[in-house]
């Protein structure tokens, strides 16, 4: 009679502890979909700033050489697929030079279609700030997931690779000084 109580203890308990790894594997491939989605997003945000960055840089409302700058960081940003992040930063860093103009603002104002286009560039900038913040909080849950010690010794990952973090500048306002924009709130991180 013992013998068949254990027996049926030792089935219970490993039944439970199947259940339980198929659970971390189905929440480990989740993940992994979720990251890759997040990835996708990031690419069609990063794609999208950089195409509207190109139409600012080549619709004559800059000055030549303002365009230039531009249209050659987006160039960069889009074909850069090694060393993306810093290309992606310095895409940023020219539109900040080109936002951060005396007297860019008026000056589309007075041109017909600018402010549309402005406020397009804006708005990709501010889905590629969305797309980064989801994309390194599902790179952060899957990297956690990776390191429980069932996800490590049963190899629940697999061969895919171990995500890493997308860290670009993609700020328009310059650190330290949001506070005196206080009149350009469209600029602010939202």
């Amino acid at each position: 009679m013992t013998a068949i109580i254990l027996i049926i203890v030792l089935v219970a308990v490993l039944a439970l502890s199947g259940v339980y790894t198929s659970w971390r594997a189905g929440r480990l491939d989740r993940l992994h979909a979720r990251l890759e989605a997040a990835s996708f997003a990031l690419d069609a945000a990063l794609l999208r700033r950089s195409a509207v960055a190109l139409e600012l840089a080549s619709s004559g409302v800059l000055d030549p050489a303002t365009s230039v700058l531009l249209a050659s960081a987006a160039h960069d940003a889009r074909s850069a697929p090694a060393g993306r992040e810093m290309a992606e930063s310095d895409l940023t860093r020219a539109l900040r030079a080109v936002f951060g103009q005396p007297g860019f603002r008026e000056l589309l104002v007075a041109q017909d279609g600018a402010e549309e286009l402005l406020s397009e560039l804006e708005g990709a900038a501010h889905q590629v700030f969305l797309a980064r913040k989801f994309y390194n909080d599902a790179v952060a849950a899957t990297q956690q997931a990776r390191r429980r010690w069932l996800a490590r010794a049963l190899r629940l990952a697999g061969t895919a690779p171990n995500p890493e973090f997308f860290e670009i500048d993609d700020s328009l306002v310059p650190a330290g000084v949001a506070g005196s924009l206080a009149d350009m709130p469209h600029l602010t991180d939202r």
